[in-house]
């Protein structure tokens, strides 16, 4: 071991109650009661405990003997079980309790999670090791209702020493990164309970030699297995991570933006001095070891701080230096208020920071002052923060490309991590680009105007949005937020970015629509009230499908509405001339626009308009159109009309239109249905098939009433089967628009392939010989290197394709979200040539 083995042991030792006692005082009160009690829960298994589960549980953590305050916590116990003598503790089967992330760094704040990896053997049975989990879901519970969160990593002891299987769950990497993780756990890791950690005390520098000479100091003796755990060192860091990690940083700045840029640069950093990475966690253990004294260069946030610093200065980036300045300074000051006397030395340690960076005293009032930052500055952070995270993305992939190295993260895992970025990064035409990731509380304003500028004039014709009020003084020198084509777009733009509230003064000025202010201002209110401003994060069932619409909302007459031409009209109709869509004796469509916007089930937010004779059935088609015929139903679908008349008539209408349309769409009991319907003097035929929806307009001398046609107008026509079926039903049943999707069907010793295009056009590839997973691989090499399409963002392209099995069950046949067999690893160039 070690040279100086027993004085090592004692520093560390010394470290880890230091790391605790910082890390207590910076807890709330509840953050201190669960942080403290957690040993308890685990170490003993009784009915009064939190977390309390039916069955053979494992408990029991070694060498736990527990302190005053957790001693008392336990004698109350044993009096309220009635009496009972004691609790039994298990066969200290949990081999430690480590807390890792920023907990009792610089990077801790009040309100920072607990990220907690539970150990244990890797020969615990199966089932039990999934009590542990159900108990450790249960614990995590508890901590919640005392608004602490807490994060409880079942981690087996072999688990660094064997292919990474998990995938993606929650705050779990999965399969994105393995020994990266590690490296991460070894220079963060805290000792809660438990044994201590072998790599700690072995000499640096080991390498591939690592393991024999672990199992040599316990072989002679001076390491037992009950006091000691090893959960393995590094032969070398694998270069194959990288990529993984990268999107999982990109993942996680999300929620935290400040905290993944600095650990998407650490990877560039690494990847930069590949082969040979001189991980933070061999800095961390060489300062333990050589240290005199610990100091804050024990801190683990500081020691990333520097290493990226030193990769920035040496590559000569003096912009993306400053934007990890500004993150780590946020990221540190955040939640917390230094004044107070136990963040005296976070105080020091930060004005000592300052100082080194010769920031002025503007600047740092700028950061100071975040709490209060409005739109301006949140797109502009914004922009800095996602344009950072890019540029490592894109170097991290041209490293990937350089050393010809296959990615170690499953398809699986690519897919859902890719589809989270993909909502929640890519611009795209109609969708509502939400801004504030973390970074400012309260975006809202007090006044909001819209402005419409017709065309022919010397701006861009559309809908202007400002955050001032319609006074011409207000408006001058002040630049529009936001530009749209139509204003449902800016007042859903305004609503989901939290400008928009109940006390927001709304303005209009508008020259050629029939918008009024009174309706833009119902407009505001039934979208606040149909649309909750943040939903639950999507789940990874939902990110392994195709996107399926959840809610629907669907506004009539916002913009253009025909009846208010009908204000001193005399009404003439019956109940034969008394549709709405073809009203009166002139047969008039009543409807002259509609404003779409829903909520897929990746959790994007999308806008659509449409105008003109031919709305309806534009706005149906384009709708219809996002389900595929195995969707589920939207949770919700509302129909909300801004009419001056017949306003319950039109919406009901449609309303009815709007459902039966699409009760017919996810219908799979039949080849195609045709639905005939009249807008205006014109009849339309409406075709539901299993890929999409189309429409024929009849070519009629005469037209008949819809009330005068049999069975409502609706007929269904089994159209030719196509000799062979060249494509099974299901693969239509699950065709998406604007995604490609590739199916796979084993065949024998061969496999038939079917691709869906973003139109979903189809190819049919049988008996394909070869590997599927190098084949995925290939397909996903040629996405993640082709970011720089014209006319398409010019951040990375995260709408990767989507890849199914079909297989066969009870007689039926069903489609799986593809995984990787994982039987060896392609050494071929994941991300195409360089």
């Amino acid at each position: 071991m070690h040279t100086n083995f027993h004085q090592h042991l004692a520093r560390c030792d010394q470290f880890n109650e230091q790391k605790q006692a910082h890390a207590l005082e910076v807890m709330s009160r509840y953050g201190q009661q669960v942080f403290q009690l957690l040993p308890v829960l685990l170490h003993y298994h009784h009915p009064l405990l939190p977390g309390f589960v039916p069955g053979d549980v494992p408990a029991g953590v070694c060498q736990f003997l527990p302190n005053e305050r957790q001693q008392e916590f336990i004698d109350d116990l044993c009096q309220a079980a009635n009496g009972h003598q004691g609790l039994a503790s298990g066969q200290n089967e949990i081999f430690g309790l480590y807390c890792m992330g920023s907990t009792s760094s610089i990077g801790q704040s009040l309100d920072s999670d607990l990220d907690v990896w539970v150990c244990y053997s890797h020969a615990l049975a199966p089932e039990r090791v999934a009590w542990l989990q159900q108990k450790c879901l249960l614990i995590s519970q508890w901590a919640a209702q005392r608004k602490v969160e807490l994060n409880l990593f079942l981690i087996p002891d072999n688990k660094f020493r064997t292919d990474n299987q998990q995938s993606v769950q929650g705050e779990s990497c999965g399969s994105a990164q393995h020994l990266l993780l590690l490296d991460e756990f070894y220079r963060s890791h805290l000792v809660i309970a438990g044994k201590r950690l072998v790599w700690m005390f072995a000499p640096g520098g080991l390498g591939p030699r690592y393991d024999n000479f672990v199992a040599e100091q316990f072989a002679n003796g001076t390491l037992n297995h009950d006091e000691w755990l090893d959960l393995g060192g590094f032969a070398r860091i694998p270069a194959e991570e990288y990529f993984g990690s990268a999107l999982w940083q990109l993942y996680k700045s999300i929620d935290s933006p400040y905290k993944a840029v600095l650990k998407t640069i650490l990877m560039e950093a690494y990847s930069h001095e590949y082969p040979d990475t001189q991980l933070l966690c061999r800095d961390l253990k060489a300062h333990l070891q050589e240290a005199d004294q610990l100091d804050e260069r024990q801190d683990h946030y500081l020691l990333m701080l520097e290493k990226v610093t030193s990769y920035l200065t040496s590559i000569n980036d003096e912009k993306r230096l400053d934007l990890v300045r500004r993150c780590f300074y946020l990221k540190v000051s955040q939640g917390i208020d230094v004044s107070q006397d136990r963040y005296a030395k976070r105080r020091e340690q930060i004005e000592c920071l300052i100082t080194a960076w010769g920031w002025s005293a503007d600047k740092v009032t700028l950061l100071n002052n975040r709490d209060h930052w409005k739109v301006e500055q949140v797109r502009l952070a914004y922009k800095e923060l996602l344009e950072a995270l890019m540029l490592s993305y894109r170097n991290l992939i041209q490293f990937a490309q350089r050393n010809r190295i296959s990615e170690s993260i499953n398809p699986e895992d690519i897919g859902i991590l890719s589809r989270k970025l993909y909502a929640a990064f890519e611009s795209l035409p109609g969708k509502v680009q939400l801004l504030n990731l973390s970074i400012a509380p309260d975006l809202s304003e007090p006044n909001i105007s819209l402005v419409q500028v017709p065309k022919g004039r010397a701006h861009e014709a559309g809908w202007y949005l400002y955050k001032q009020g319609l006074n011409a003084l207000e408006l001058i020198g002040h630049q529009p937020l936001e530009h749209s084509r139509y204003a449902s777009k800016l007042v859903a733009w305004a609503h989901f970015n939290g400008l928009l509230n109940a006390d927001t003064e709304l303005a209009l000025f508008n020259q050629d629509t029939d918008v009024n202010l009174a309706h833009l201002q119902e407009f505001s209110r039934d979208l606040a009230n149909f649309f909750p401003v943040r939903a639950p994060a999507p789940s990874n069932l939902a990110l392994s499908r195709p996107c399926e619409v959840r809610e629907l909302a669907i506004f009539l007459n916002l913009e253009h509405d025909p009846t208010a031409l009908w204000r001193s009209r005399a009404i003439q109709f019956t109940t034969k001339t008394s549709d709405p869509f073809s009203f009166g004796q002139q047969r008039e469509n009543l409807i002259g626009s509609i404003d779409v916007l829903y909520r897929n089930s990746w959790d994007e937010i999308r806008s659509l308009n449409f105008s003109g004779e031919g709305a309806v059935l534009d706005a149906l088609t384009a709708i219809l159109g996002k389900m595929h015929q195995g969707a589920t139903p939207p949770e919700s679908v509302q129909v909300f009309c801004y009419s001056q008349n017949f306003r319950i008539l039109i919406r009901t209408r449609f309303e009815l239109l709007m459902k039966e349309c699409i009760g017919l769409r996810l219908t799979r009991d039949q080849e195609s249905t045709v639905k005939t319907l009249r807008l205006g003097k014109a009849e339309h035929d409406i075709f539901f098939e299993r890929r999409g929806v189309s429409v024929q307009k009849q070519e009629v001398p005469e037209f008949t009433l819809l009330s005068d046609r049999s069975a409502e107008s609706m007929e269904t026509v089994q159209l030719d089967p196509q000799q062979g079926k060249p494509v099974p039903e299901i693969v239509d049943v699950y065709a998406s628009e604007g995604l490609m999707q590739f199916f796979f069907e084993d065949s024998g010793e061969d496999y038939n392939l079917y691709i869906l295009d973003e139109a979903n056009r189809v190819e049919v590839y049988r008996q394909v010989a070869g590997s599927k997973d190098e084949l995925v691989q290939s397909i996903n090499r040629f996405y993640a290197s082709n970011q720089q399409v014209a006319g398409q963002s010019r951040f990375a392209h995260f709408n990767l394709p989507q890849y199914y099995e079909i297989v066969e069950q009870q007689g039926r046949q069903k489609v799986l979200p593809y995984k990787t067999v994982k039987e060896g690893r392609a050494e071929a160039c994941p991300f195409g040539e360089p």
